[in-house]
């Protein structure tokens, strides 16, 4: 939970492990169990908030009048810092889904393959499964019945890649050393220092990931600021607001997708893809209609009347009176130059007395 000036968390402690029969023997090189509470750290890591948000946004906006123009509606977007594991099969059950359904696979994948981590009441909680977990001969069926459909299989032979055929800690040499990962991997002194254009095409040799989730897991889980995942939202961007392009193009190339990465990372520098992302929450029907929505005011008065009611018959004899209720609604619309009624209406309630 938050809110506008702080991250509220609470933290849940794990199942406690019972200690062994026979204590295990110590050795010298083995380090100590650390008893310190890394949850904040963590935190701050996950939900990248060493970066100065307001210096970036401050320098997109110097450098496109595009940003500057859309970017007040959608301040505070930040790009979080994912597990690269976690992020890779992520979006791979991200393919031509919706939010809810890649939501239901991760738990699902969790459940039935991710080591317990604790509960909390009769609830389990899981942690995301490992490569070895999600290799088996049975895990592409099994996927399948739980409803992946084709990504199954592209689950299931991008595990067996990462644990057979790539050396130990190859997904975590490719994370971007100026924005080191969470991961505890050891990294050999002598590896090649990764770039953004290496594990990019790095990420292309496995199952079922193309340009687009090559991009999403450099900037969500290795940390390259620097990739722009390209879909039809920033393609009709780049075309919309860039001129990038002519008209309606029918196949999209890898050397177009690259075109329209390059372009934006021009504009907007090292960070592009976080600058990326704000244009791309703009352009979504659901956040576009609630920028742009105003707020509306109800006016309500209440006229009562007395009406004299004779009849023919006894015109001094009886006279009824009647409350006629006038209720008159008017509608407004308020916005920073003008108010505007948009709809009056008229409702005539009559009660006797």
């Amino acid at each position: 939970m938050q809110d506008k000036h702080h991250l509220h968390y609470k933290v849940v402690s794990t199942i406690a492990i019972p200690p062994a029969l026979t204590p295990p023997v110590s050795t010298k090189d083995e380090p100590e169990a650390s008893d310190v509470d890394d949850t904040e750290s963590l935190l701050r890591h996950y939900f990248s908030l060493k970066h100065d948000l307001t210096a970036l946004y401050d320098q997109w906006s110097r450098s496109d009048p595009n940003f500057r123009k859309k970017a007040p509606k959608f301040t505070g977007i930040r790009i979080l810092s994912q597990d690269p594991w976690e992020a890779l099969i992520g979006f791979i059950c991200s393919s031509n889904n919706n939010i809810s359904r890649i939501s239901q696979m991760v738990h699902k994948l969790c459940k039935y393959y991710g080591p317990l981590v604790g509960l909390i009441g009769d609830e389990a909680f899981h942690d995301f499964p490992t490569p070895q977990a999600l290799s088996g001969k049975k895990v592409e069926a099994h996927l399948r019945e739980l409803g992946f459909g084709y990504r199954a299989k592209y689950i299931a032979e991008t595990a067996r890649l990462v644990c057979e055929e790539k050396p130990e800690g190859w997904l975590e040499r490719l994370i971007n050393p100026e924005n080191p990962g969470w991961s505890k991997a050891v990294i050999p002194k002598d590896a090649e220092v990764p770039t953004y254009r290496h594990a990019h095409e790095q990420l292309l040799l496995l199952s079922g990931v193309g340009p687009k989730v090559a991009d999403c897991v450099c900037l969500m889980g290795l940390g390259w600021g620097e990739a722009v995942p390209v879909d039809t939202h920033v393609w009709q961007i780049a075309q919309r607001d860039y001129k990038f392009g002519k008209g309606k193009t029918k196949t999209f190339s890898k050397a177009m997708y690259d075109s329209v990465g390059d372009h934006f990372r021009n504009i907007w520098g090292p960070y592009a893809g976080w600058a990326q992302s704000v244009l791309f929450t703009a352009n979504l029907k659901s956040f576009s209609e609630q920028a742009s929505s105003k707020a509306e005011v109800v006016d309500v008065k209440v006229k009562v009347e007395e009406v004299g009611d004779a009849t023919a018959d006894e015109p001094q004899a009886r006279t009824r009176k009647r409350r006629q209720v006038v209720v008159t609604e008017a509608v407004k619309i308020e916005s920073n130059t003008s108010t505007e009624a948009i709809r009056a209406s008229k409702r005539v309630r009559k009660t006797r007395s």
